[in-house]
């Protein structure tokens, strides 16, 4: 990797120091001592207690750990109403609310459950543990248990029926999710709050090289989430989770294991962590593979894929702070359908690779006002190859150096917040055929704030951030201009929270976005088959930016679950592919253009309990986006969807039915064809064993039961290649603690 001075390094030394030198939120008043929380935590519906879960109190940021009984207790609670996460690895989160009235010793205690209807739980809505309810933006969950009843084969495929995200895809291994219609450079992709390093964001038969076996949770954050993770977050963050925060002693671990009908699909994973004292060490590891998926046209060829991971790393962790760092390792090899009818259709193969390693620091209960300062430095080499009938015509390499440092003030009275700088060095280049643009190395830097004012009948949280981008190609074909650009720009927020009755509340959010041009759009220059264009980038362009509202409605209660939200976004120099008419390479020509565009949309999730073992769930989600100018909508924009199903659980036994809706979309952008409506039917069956430190789930997903023939609208190939028909695939997972 070649190595430049970075302008980032040096505001990164006087962050550190500003954070001991800062004094405007020191510690002032003395505590008052309050009540107490104690318990116990056991799993599903035995008595069998659960020890080293993680007990936090979101609004104080305390936590605890459970003893061999299960037991665990907070003294000197200020008075007050508090949400408490019980967290393990790899198992569902579980929120539980409690009073505290002064001087009142409260018993809550907690039943870890592996199914059924729970609160959604998120750290990266802003960088700390909290309930959606708690939150000031959309927020959507995965944890593992449910991920691998999907066993899906890419992120896009985990992700694709939840609420406000869908998929763009070249075929099942390159499925990448879509946020309420955003995609490309507008999502970002993260592994534990640092961008992945890949290039699944340029290209549709890019996919994503992450098992999703392996991860512990995945959290999506709608809408746009600049202002802590950056301008590549304009649309929305993909964070996939493998956090090790902290030391335990003795052994936990998973093992997973699936297999399906159709494409036949097979695979496992795994993973181990031992703790003594302070220390930690942790290995995972994994695969899977399937073949050529079927659809009631027949077999689509080329669509199967074949993956592994491997992963580990060591930490220790002390009062005043810890310091741990891993490995790991992703490999991935995925065939992009072609159109049989078409006499000169290549048949091409991707396999991207990924390594990465990745060191995290942090100090506790630091001097100046901030309780925790947290360090991350990341190396990411990442690269893949386009094969045509296995011979390699087109290699990309991309190498990404990232930091990351962010400080959490500490909790006094009504405020809470955080501060922070992050950067990254980027080398990508290309070879081969398809090498449409030039090798560049981009540098970014930022700076960003965000403060919580909470006045208990209404809550408050405003943010800002500042971020440069820069790009220096190394080289420039004689036959383009290229020249060095560099752009610098704002973002920020201002957002208000009101409970307006028990277990529920309104928000209200204001984003303004900004978004640098990317070096594809900058750059390229040339037959792009991935996208099914001869692209023409634009070293002129404008950056990007947008003004935006987001009002949401949250419930949750015992027999009650629910949000809405809408969004409306303006965006001024909104970067697209424009089509000229003309034809190069057998492609049609689009030149990357600039137009004011709006994005609106609205979103519902349900949930609600009709006895005490079943409920009803009901999801609905609507975008339109269109350039302002003449009113043409955006290409690839999801048609309105719904679902509705019902979870039934008894015991350990639980059926999940549903029927996923899709409407027509006639709303087209230029040379763009019509997708027709479907309705598709699946059904999941599981049951589980619990034990006092295991827990046995064996499962059964039956997908497309009707054997409905449907095309996603999203897809680049969905002119001759539908979606998947029916199958069935059983799993079996089995977490020790």
């Amino acid at each position: 990797m070649r190595i430049k001075k970075h302008p980032g390094a040096v505001a990164l030394l006087i962050f550190l120091s500003c954070c001991f030198a800062m004094t405007g939120f020191a510690q002032s008043g003395a505590t008052t001592t309050g009540g107490a929380i104690k318990g116990k935590v056991t799993i599903e519906d035995k008595e069998l207690p659960v020890h080293n879960v993680i007990v936090t109190i979101t609004q104080l940021k305390r936590s605890v750990r459970t003893d061999e009984q299960g037991a665990y207790e907070f003294k000197d609670v200020p008075a007050g109403s508090y949400s408490l996460i019980a967290r393990l690895e790899h198992m569902p989160d579980i929120v539980s609310r409690v009073e505290v009235k002064p001087g009142e010793a409260v018993t809550l205690d907690i039943q870890l459950r592996l199914g059924g209807i729970r609160d959604q739980v998120t750290v990266s809505a802003t960088g700390g543990e909290q309930t959606a309810l708690e939150a000031f933006q959309g927020v959507t969950g995965l944890d593992s248990t449910t991920l691998v009843e999907k066993s899906p084969a890419s992120l896009g495929e985990a992700l694709e029926h939840e609420t406000g995200i869908a998929k763009r895809s070249s075929g099942p291994g390159s499925a990448r999710p879509v946020i309420r219609g955003f995609d490309g450079d507008r999502v970002l992709i993260a592994q534990d709050g640092i961008g992945a390093g890949s290039l699944s964001y340029s290209s549709g038969d890019h996919g994503e090289p992450v098992n999703v076996l392996s991860v512990e949770r995945i959290e999506v954050v709608r809408g746009p989430s600049t202002l802590l993770y950056g301008s590549s977050a304009i649309g929305g963050l993909i964070n996939t989770i493998n956090s090790h925060d902290s030391a335990h002693e003795g052994l936990r671990g998973f093992f997973n294991a699936v297999g399906g009908t159709n494409n036949g699909l097979g695979g496992a994973s795994g993973g181990i962590e031992a703790g003594k004292k302070n220390w930690l060490f942790w290995a995972n590891g994994g695969g899977q593979r399937s073949g050529d998926y079927k659809t009631p046209l027949g077999v689509t060829p080329n669509s199967g894929q074949r993956s592994y991971d491997v992963s580990g790393g060591a930490g220790y962790y002390g009062k005043k702070g810890f310091l741990n760092a891993g490995y790991s390792y992703n490999s991935n090899r995925y065939g992009v359908p072609f159109d049989t009818k078409d006499p000169n259709a290549e048949q091409a193969t991707l396999d991207p690779r990924r390594s990465n390693v990745r060191v995290n620091a942090g100090l506790h209960d630091v001097a100046a006002g901030f309780d925790h300062i947290h360090l991350s430095f990341d190396y990411t080499d990442y690269k893949h190859r386009e094969l045509v009938f296995d011979i390699p015509e087109t290699s990309f390499f991309n190498k990404t150096l990232s930091y990351r440092a962010v400080a959490e003030q500490k909790h006094l009275g009504r405020f809470s917040g955080s501060v922070g700088v992050s950067g990254s060095r980027r080398d990508f280049k290309t070879e081969g055929d398809e090498a449409i643009a030039p090798p560049t190395l981009q540098n970014s830097f930022a700076a960003f704030a965000v403060e919580d004012v909470d006045l208990g009948r209404v809550a408050f949280q405003f943010g800002g951030r500042f971020e440069r981008n820069g790009y220096d190609p190394l080289e420039s074909p004689s036959a383009l201009n290229v020249r060095n650009r560099a752009f610098n720009g704002f973002s920020g927020s201002a957002g208000v929270r009101v409970p307006v009755w028990e277990g529920g509340a309104v928000s209200a959010n204001y984003t303004h976005s900004y978004r640098a041009p990317s070096l594809d759009e900058l750059y390229n220059h040339g037959p792009h088959p991935g996208n099914f264009t001869f692209e023409i980038g634009d070293t002129n362009l404008k950056g990007e930016s947008g003004d935006g509202v987001d009002v949401s409605i949250r419930q949750a209660s015992s027999r009650f679950k629910g949000e809405a939200h809408y969004f409306f976004y303006n965006f001024r120099n909104f970067i697209f592919l424009a089509p000229t008419g003309a034809k190069e390479d057998n492609l049609p020509v689009a030149v990357y253009s600039q137009g004011d565009s709006r994005y609106q949309g609205a979103e519902l999730d349900l949930s609600i309990g009709l006895s005490k073992t079943l409920w009803l769930n009901a999801g609905l989600d609507y975008v339109s986006a269109e350039l302002k100018a003449t009113r043409t909508p955006l290409p690839r924009i999801p048609p309105l969807r719904g679902r509705v199903g019902f979870d039934f659980q008894y015991k350990a036994f639980r059926l999940n039915p549903e029927i996923v809706m899709a409407q027509d979309q006639d709303r087209l952008f230029t040379n763009e064809t019509r997708t027709a409506g479907y309705a598709v039917v699946n059904a999941l069956a599981s049951y589980t064993i619990a034990q006092q430190h295991a827990a046995h789930i064996f499962s059964v997903n039956g997908f497309n039961l009707g054997d409905k023939l449907y095309f996603n609208h999203l897809s680049f190939i969905k002119n001759f290649a539908p979606e998947i028909g029916r199958g069935v695939r059983f799993t079996y997972t089995v977490r020790f603690f």
